[in-house]
């Protein structure tokens, strides 16, 4: 369903939300680009996010109105898929948002939500590339985005820091420079 043969359409709906007159704070988020990707990718069957993106119809509607108003998306329908850590993970990076924008506490849910996929989390997201959410975290969540000095993949890196601050510690060897998963940490995405 995702693929090449739906790039054309996912351009179209890409251009057509970022075409909306997004009104006050939202016209000058940096994320509304990245949301508008996200969007137009689940749009098109790409991700592992439900319809309302973990939001709930309500904050979605809130999210479309003031970001993208007019705008009817329909996204692919699948449930929600289980995360037993939501919480923590809205907490981790909750606990790390830039403090610009009310779109922060909504990727904060959506990312964690996300975290529930078995792709890479910008796979599991819906975007094109790795790119689109190194810049996501950048620009919600600098501190934490700091702190991926090393450039490890970003679900990876974010149950790394949530187990860190529970005390449970993952990696066998003592720096993952000498741990036998590095490259399945730090290697190139597909």
């Amino acid at each position: 369903m995702n693929g090449p043969d739906r790039l054309p359409l996912r351009h179209m709906l890409y251009a057509d939300l970022l075409a909306r007159p997004a009104g006050g704070a939202a016209a000058d988020d940096p994320s509304r680009s990245l949301l508008a990707s996200m969007l137009a990718g689940q749009a098109c069957g790409a991700g592992c996010l439900p319809a309302d993106l973990g939001l709930g119809a309500a904050l979605l509607g809130d999210l479309l109105a003031e970001y993208f108003p007019g705008a009817a998306i329909a996204a692919t329908a699948r449930p929600a898929l289980p995360i037993p850590e939501l919480e923590d993970l809205q907490k981790l990076l909750l606990d790390h948002r830039a403090g610009r924008h009310v779109s922060e506490t909504w990727i904060a849910t959506i990312v964690a939500t996300a975290c529930a996929g078995s792709d890479h989390l910008w796979q599991d997201l819906g975007f094109t590339s790795r790119a689109e959410l190194s810049q996501l975290m950048q620009v919600n969540f600098p501190e934490l985005a700091a702190l991926n000095s090393g450039d490890m993949k970003w679900k990876k890196f974010l149950y790394r820091q949530f187990c860190s601050r529970e005390g449970i510690y993952v990696c066998p060897a003592p720096s993952c420079g000498v741990c036998t998963d590095f490259a399945k940490c730090f290697g190139p995405e597909n």
